[in-house]
C-alpha cells in the first residue's frame, strides 16, 4: 500500500507517531485531539476505533480510499469526497515579499481564518504541525498556509490554506502555498495536499501551481452509535 492511500493512518504509524494515542491492542490510533480529530485502524480492524472515543459526542475523522464503510458500532455524522493532489515538475516561483512566519501571537487570527474558510479540522495545536506562513494587513493576519500530515519520510502536506474573504483575488493563497512548497523542497520533501472534490476554484489554483490529482479519497467523521 502506498502511504498516501491512507495518509492519517500512515502518518500516525510513521513520522508523526509521537502525536498518536493507541488502543490497548495496538490496532487503532488517534491523534492528540488538540491537533485535530484524525485517526485510523488496521485494515479489517476498524471497529477498534471504538476504544478511542472520549464520549458519545466525540468524533474521529478517517481519511480513506473511496468506498470506506464504517463498521458496526460506528456511524458517519459527516463525510465528504476529497481529491488528493501531488506536486509534479518545477516548483512555482516563490515571492516571499510581505510573507511572515506566524507564531503564538497570531493564533486568534489564524483560528478566525480557519473558521471563515473551513479548510479542514482546526484545533488548538494545529499550528504546531509545522511552520505556518501568513500575510498581514494593519497587523492582522489576512491569509495563511502551513503544513500538516507527513505519511512517510520525504512527503509533506500543505494545509490550512485560508484567505479572508475581503482579500481574495490577490493571489495570496498561491504565494503562500509556493512559500510552503519552497520550505519542503529545501528539506527534500515532495508536496501533496487534499481538496474537497467540489471545490473547483481551489483545484484549478492547485493545478496552476503544478499539482495533479493522484486519487480520490473520502473524509468521514465517525461517532459511536
Amino acid at each position: 500500500m502506498n502511504s498516501l492511500d491512507r495518509p492519517a493512518w500512515s502518518a500516525l504509524n510513521g513520522p508523526q507517531a509521537r502525536l498518536g494515542t493507541w488502543n490497548a491492542a495496538g490496532t487503532a490510533v488517534r491523534i492528540d485531539p488538540g491537533y485535530g480529530p484524525f485517526g485510523g485502524a488496521e485494515t479489517g480492524e476498524e471497529a477498534a476505533l471504538l476504544d478511542l472515543f472520549l464520549d458519545d459526542q466525540d468524533e474521529i475523522w478517517v481519511v480513506e480510499p473511496e468506498g470506506f464503510v464504517p463498521p458496526p458500532g460506528l456511524v458517519a455524522v459527516k463525510q465528504g469526497a476529497l481529491v488528493q493532489m501531488v506536486a509534479e515538475g518545477a516548483l512555482p516561483p516563490c515571492d516571499d515579499d510581505g510573507i511572515v512566519v506566524l507564531g503564538e501571537a497570531d493564533l486568534a487570527d489564524m483560528a478566525a481564518l480557519a473558521d471563515a474558510n473551513k479548510p479542514g479540522p482546526w484545533g488548538s495545536k494545529t499550528h504546531l504541525y509545522g511552520t505556518y506562513y501568513g500575510i498581514r494587513d494593519a497587523g492582522r493576519v489576512v491569509a495563511m498556509a502551513g503544513e500538516r500530515m507527513r505519511p512517510a519520510v520525504g512527503l509533506a502536506e500543505v494545509s490550512g490554506v485560508c484567505t479572508d474573504p475581503a482579500y481574495r483575488g490577490r493571489r495570496y493563497a498561491a504565494r503562500l502555498i509556493a512559500r510552503v512548497m519552497d520550505g519542503f523542497a529545501q528539506r527534500g520533501e515532495v508536496t501533496f495536499l487534499h481538496s474537497w472534490a467540489d471545490n473547483a476554484g481551489a483545484i484549478a489554483l492547485y493545478e496552476q501551481l503544478g499539482f495533479r490529482v493522484r486519487r480520490r479519497l473520502v473524509a468521514m467523521a465517525l461517532r459511536r452509535g
